[in-house]
């Protein structure tokens, strides 16, 4: 059976080169069957979507990473989300027609974001340019330019699968030139069909078989959509009872659609005044002495 929906982490032991290698089947058909657009802005989310998991692998505490393009071309937005236990979801919102080419070319100008929200701590987020040939080319630009570590990555998808490869120099050995540049060398020759058809360990000892190369356990990935109806009466809350009377007065009914897995939510009249008297309840509870 084919590995899939899988992220697996490997160390070469005698080198200070670390690595990642991540496939999404079931995961990536989930994510998308909510969003709409051409296939090559699919193809951009899978590629999303494989990345923002490998990047998610160094969060040591709960919380997320969040990919963000947005620029003024046809393709206008692209959000792919990783948890720090491998839940993913994202959206595209582009034209119909949008043109192949570099970042540039399907993007215009804008800019790609990277955020890390912890559940403790406020959230860090890094800025880069959206230039390159590719996603995967934007990404090392920001690691060079935030992470100060050498670092490659090649994503790729197509219609049933997503795929990506990650290298990494360690801290502790950024003098190690020579081995760094081997590594890169022989990843280079990896093509796309190998990395979505192989598993990791054929994929590992096809490029890596005369290195000493250590591979971790399997780590399983799943779409999973973080929404819900608590969330949403939070955010009504925070709105504040007139805004949330003019909404309702004008419309009957708020409803709420979730851009990442199409879940719909209605709140009535009802619904509204029990979310609001809530607050006040809490209000009061948290004033008294």
């Amino acid at each position: 059976m084919k590995e899939q929906d899988l992220l697996r982490r490997f160390l070469f032991e005698e080198l200070g080169v670390r690595g990642e290698w991540v496939k999404l089947g079931a995961s990536w058909q989930a994510a998308k069957q909510h969003q709409r657009g051409p296939q090559i802005v699919q193809q951009q989310l899978g590629q999303a979507l494989a990345a923002v998991v490998m990047l998610s692998a160094t969060i040591k505490f709960k919380g997320s990473i969040i990919l963000q393009a947005q620029g003024d071309g046809d393709f206008k937005t692209l959000v792919a989300q990783s948890t720090h236990d491998r839940k993913i979801r994202g959206l595209i919102r582009s034209s119909e027609n949008v043109p192949a080419g570099s970042l540039t070319k399907m993007f215009g100008q804008g800019c790609l974001v990277l955020t890390i929200e912890s559940d403790n701590t406020e959230p860090y987020q890094g800025i880069v340019p959206l230039q390159g040939s590719n996603l995967a080319a934007a990404l090392q630009t920001y690691f060079v330019q935030s992470e100060q570590l050498k670092t490659r990555l090649w994503l790729f998808s197509n219609d049933t699968q997503a795929a990506g490869l990650l290298l990494q120099e360690l801290p502790e050995h950024t003098g190690y030139k020579a081995d760094w540049k081997r590594i890169e060398a022989l990843a280079d020759t990896v093509t796309e069909r190998e990395l979505l058809e192989l598993d990791c360990e054929k994929m590992l000892y096809r490029l890596f078989n005369e290195e000493k190369v250590r591979l971790f356990g399997l780590e399983p990935v799943e779409f999973e959509c973080a929404c819900s109806r608590l969330k949403i009466e939070q955010t009504l809350r925070l709105l504040g009872r007139s805004e949330v009377e003019d909404i309702l007065h004008e419309q009957g009914i708020i409803q709420v659609d979730c851009e990442f897995c199409n879940e719909q939510y209605c709140f009535d009249k009802i619904d509204v005044e029990n979310i609001l008297s809530q607050e006040i309840v809490v209000n009061e509870s948290t004033t008294r002495h």
